[in-house]
């Protein structure tokens, strides 16, 4: 039980995507951002990111860091079109929390899973998955309360995880 709760424990906890600050993770010696798509940087079914979270993303790629949206979307085209508006990669049908999908997307950036961080909203998709890849895990909470189907069923199982890993939003 013990190895599966450590699977489930962010590196770090957020509020909002855009309280993650990149300067200090590139001075952590990260150079990737592997960033969940629904209900990390959008709310789910939407096209539209939040101005504030375009400019956050701006402010990254400024400083250097590489991009990726890393999705389990099955409409691929829709993530593209938001990645290619947004200027950065994207990988659809990541099939999260496979480690795959996470280690496709940083070398595709030409990125050390190493130097690379996972930001996402779902602990058993992103946060899981990033860590079974040996990658630095950030979990944002959800844009929005409407989700997929499959999403509500897997915040219920997040409720139980969370009393045994306590989830702090405001560091």
């Amino acid at each position: 039980m013990g190895r599966l709760l450590e699977l489930c424990r962010p590196d770090e906890s957020v509020p909002r995507v855009t309280d993650i600050d990149p300067a200090r993770l590139i001075s952590m010696g990260f150079e990737a951002l592997l960033v969940d798509l629904d209900n990390t940087l959008l709310p789910w079914k939407s096209s539209e990111v939040p101005e504030d979270v375009r400019e956050w993303l701006g402010r990254a790629k400024t400083l250097g860091m590489k991009l990726c949206i890393v999705s389990n979307t099955h409409n691929p085209r829709r993530l593209r079109r938001i990645a290619d508006a947004l200027g950065v990669d994207s990988l659809d049908r990541a099939l999260k929390p496979r480690r795959a999908g996470f280690a496709r997307a940083a070398e595709k950036l030409g990125c050390p899973k190493e130097r690379a961080a996972v930001v996402g909203d779902q602990i058993l998709t992103d946060i899981v998955g990033g860590n079974l890849a040996g990658m630095h895990t950030i979990l944002v909470k959800p844009m929005h309360p409407r989700e997929f189907i499959g999403t509500k069923i897997s915040r219920l199982l997040e409720k139980l995880i969370r009393r045994w890993v306590p989830i702090d939003w405001e560091r």
